[in-house]
């Protein structure tokens, strides 16, 4: 009799369970089909494309590899250049700017922090027009720094937000026994500050990193040449007036996700880290 209840009871909550899994299926089917499909249709031609859309065929064409990164070495050159400066630059501002908020008192500081702050609700495209005007008035049209100056700028705004709360958490004691063996204030920031924080500078360095490496707006309006174009604009390459090659665009999405899938591997822990140290601390 105990045993038959058991099983009922169990069958119920099964039951009752049944729509909650049925919704986590179906948003894990909707987050990976668009990599499967990326992953399928990259070693596909445009043929098999057109008539097995959803499924793998044979033969597989895994030249679609070869030909997309001949095309696109140059852009995936450039966007690493970019990523590279802008992202430590990121980092490097936005953290000492939190530091300097977080641990010294001036005339100003919460109206200068919340004006800072305010400027996350100001939608990216109102300052496109005014962006790309400064831009061109410093002549810095078809060059690095017509991308790398405005992401430096933008990408500041989050980093000091996130920060500034979590230097404020620090001990004064720390920093006051620093300061009494002689040192200044980069040194107490580079070799105190800096340490503590790598959780919370890892999770900015990787949302900056997807949103400059991601980018594609900007870098159209501001790059005319060819040769200086970013990853995400050379993609449109393989894209025709009348026909596009499915499999070099798809081998392309996989080869331009591969480097921040492989980052962000490596870089899980203390992202992950970061993540719940902000969550706690702000």
């Amino acid at each position: 009799m105990n045993t038959r209840t058991h099983s009922i009871r169990g069958l119920g909550w099964r039951h009752r369970d049944l729509p909650s899994h049925i919704f986590v299926g179906l948003v894990v089917l909707v987050t990976f089909f668009p990599l499967y499909f990326m992953l399928i249709t990259s070693v596909k031609s445009t043929s098999q494309m057109r008539h097995y859309f959803l499924v793998p065929v044979t033969p597989v064409y895994w030249n679609n590899y070869v030909v997309a990164f001949r095309q696109l070495m140059r852009y995936f050159l450039n966007t690493a250049i970019v990523a590279g400066v802008s992202v430590p630059g990121i980092i490097l501002l936005s953290a000492f700017t939190a530091f300097v908020f977080a641990r010294f008192a001036f005339p100003g500081k919460a109206v200068l922090f919340y004006a800072i702050i305010s400027l996350l609700m100001v939608p990216s495209v109102l300052t496109l027009v005014p962006a790309f005007v400064w831009i061109k008035n410093l002549g810095l049209l078809n060059t690095y720094w017509a991308l790398i100056f405005p992401y430096m700028a933008g990408g500041q705004v989050f980093g000091i937000y996130l920060l500034r709360g979590y230097f404020a958490t620090i001990p004064n004691e720390l920093f006051d026994s620093a300061k009494v063996d002689g040192a200044n204030i980069f040194q107490v920031f580079a070799r105190i500050a800096l340490p503590l924080a790598k959780p919370m500078l890892s999770v900015i360095g990787i949302v900056n990193l997807l949103s400059t490496w991601n980018d594609y707006i900007w870098p159209l309006v501001t790059l005319q040449e060819n040769s200086m174009r970013t990853l995400t604009i050379g993609l449109r390459y393989f894209q025709g007036q009348f026909q596009t090659n499915y499999g070099p665009l798809f081998a392309g999405y996989v080869l331009g996700s591969l480097p921040l899938f492989i980052l962000f591997m490596v870089a899980m822990r203390p992202f992950m880290s970061g993540l719940t140290a902000g969550a706690v601390k702000m």
